[in-house]
């Protein structure tokens, strides 16, 4: 069970799940290109991370991610609380955390462009992936 972390930093709510919640090694995948020319990347869900969101009360609204102030140089200028003063959203399901997790850790014109003419990335489960890191900076996404 969660505690209540109104006003907790994410830094310590974070800090608070690694020592008090079992880690969980997702199964899942998320394959995307960043770059038109370039390899293809993969997003592998940190199971600490994993374990937050499947229990609730300790992320912060993945929208709070893209609305940092920030300066001309992409610096962060906020206030020192905006990472306290949210309150945590409700556990998910891996595969709502695997939504969450794109749209936080993968650019923006990757996940939110649909004028796209093919996939821009991939959802898949680890065994769908080769087993060997061989060739992998030539993967590319099927269309």
């Amino acid at each position: 069970m969660t505690p209540d972390m109104t006003g907790v930093h994410l830094w310590h709510r974070l800090h608070w799940a690694k020592d008090n919640l079992e880690p969980v090694q997702s199964d899942y995948r998320v394959v995307f290109e960043a770059e038109l020319d370039g390899a293809a990347s993969v997003l592998i869900p940190d199971p600490n991370w994993m374990a937050c969101a499947l229990a609730g009360g300790i992320l912060p609204p993945v929208e709070m991610y893209h609305n940092e102030p920030r300066n001309a140089q992409g610096e962060f200028i906020g206030p020192s609380d905006y990472w306290e003063s949210f309150e945590g959203i409700p556990a998910m399901t891996e595969e709502e955390a695997i939504e969450y997790l794109i749209q936080k850790d993968i650019p923006q014109h990757v996940w939110k462009d649909d004028r796209a003419n093919r996939p821009r990335f991939v959802i898949c489960k680890t065994n769908q992936l080769p087993a060997t890191r061989e060739y992998r900076n030539a993967w590319k996404i099927a269309a």
